[in-house]
C-alpha cells in the first residue's frame, strides 16, 4: 500500500513582536512648547505690551509664535491660576486688572516677604554676588533728576529679582515673582507701574545695597519692609482720595 506523500508546506514567516521602545513622551514636547509661551506671555505682560483689561489675541499669537493654539491656551491656564490673566467663557481670555485695594493687599505681602528675603540675602550672599549686587543703580545719580523712567524701572525689577534668587527659597520666589509682576505691569496710571518716583526710592535702594553687602540681616530687612510700607501708603492715599 502506498503511502500517501504529504508535501511540506512553507513556513510562513511569523514577524518577532518588536522590543519595547519606550512610548514618545508627547507630554514633555507639549510641556516644553507650554513653557515657552508662558515664558513669553510673561515677558509682555512684564513689558506692558498686555495691559490691563486688554483681551489677549489667541490666533494671533500662536501665528507670530509658530505654535498652534493649544500651548498656547495651556500657558494662559497656567497664568490664569497664577491670577495674571482671566477667562470668560465663550470670550476668551482678558488680562485681569486689579483694584485699589487689592494691589494695597499685595503690597502688604511684599513687604513681609521680601523683607524676610532681604534678610536671608544679607545671610547668604557670597563675594561676588555683592560685586554684582553694587553695579545696580549705577548709572543713576541720588543727586539728579531721574528722566528715563521705563530705564529705572527696568533696574528695580531686576534689582528685586536678584535679591529673590539669594533669598528666597523656590516657592517663596515663585509667589514674589507673580506679586513683583502684579506691581510692576498692572498699574495702568502708575508711570511703568512705580508707585513713587525714583527721585523717591533710589536712596532706599542705595542704603538696602549697602546694609545687604555688608551683611546686616535685621538692617537689609527694616530699610525693604520701609520701602514697601511708604509705597503702601501712597496707594492708600490714591484710594482715600478717590472715595
Amino acid at each position: 500500500m502506498t503511502r500517501p506523500v504529504y508535501r511540506q508546506s512553507a513556513r510562513v514567516a511569523i514577524p518577532k513582536a518588536p522590543a519595547r521602545r519606550p512610548l514618545v513622551n508627547l507630554g514633555a514636547e507639549h510641556s516644553n512648547l507650554d513653557q515657552k509661551a508662558y515664558q513669553i506671555l510673561k515677558s509682555m505682560i512684564v513689558d506692558r505690551q498686555l495691559l490691563p483689561g486688554d483681551k489677549i489675541p489667541q490666533e494671533k499669537l500662536a501665528e507670530d509664535l509658530g505654535i498652534s493654539r493649544t500651548p498656547l491656551i495651556n500657558a494662559l491656564k497656567f497664568l490664569e491660576k497664577e491670577k495674571l490673566v482671566r477667562s470668560i467663557p465663550r470670550r476668551g481670555f482678558f488680562m485681569r486688572k486689579f483694584t485699589q485695594r487689592e494691589m494695597i493687599s499685595i503690597f502688604e505681602l511684599r513687604e513681609v516677604l521680601e523683607g524676610l528675603a532681604a534678610r536671608k540675602a544679607a545671610q547668604k550672599i557670597t563675594e561676588k554676588q555683592i560685586a554684582q549686587l553694587n553695579r545696580f543703580f549705577q548709572e543713576f545719580s541720588a543727586d539728579k533728576e531721574i528722566a528715563d523712567i521705563r530705564a529705572y524701572a527696568r533696574e528695580d525689577r531686576r534689582f528685586h529679582n536678584f535679591l529673590l534668587d539669594i533669598g528666597a527659597k523656590e516657592f517663596l520666589k515663585s509667589i514674589l515673582e507673580t506679586y513683583n509682576i502684579i506691581s510692576s505691569s498692572y498699574q495702568v496710571l502708575a508711570p511703568e507701574g512705580l508707585v513713587r518716583h525714583p527721585r523717591d526710592t533710589i536712596r532706599e535702594h542705595r542704603a538696602m545695597i549697602a546694609a545687604i553687602s555688608s551683611r546686616d540681616a535685621e538692617t537689609a530687612e527694616n530699610i525693604m519692609r520701609q520701602h514697601f510700607q511708604r509705597s503702601r501708603a501712597v496707594l492708600q492715599e490714591s484710594l482715600q482720595a478717590g472715595d
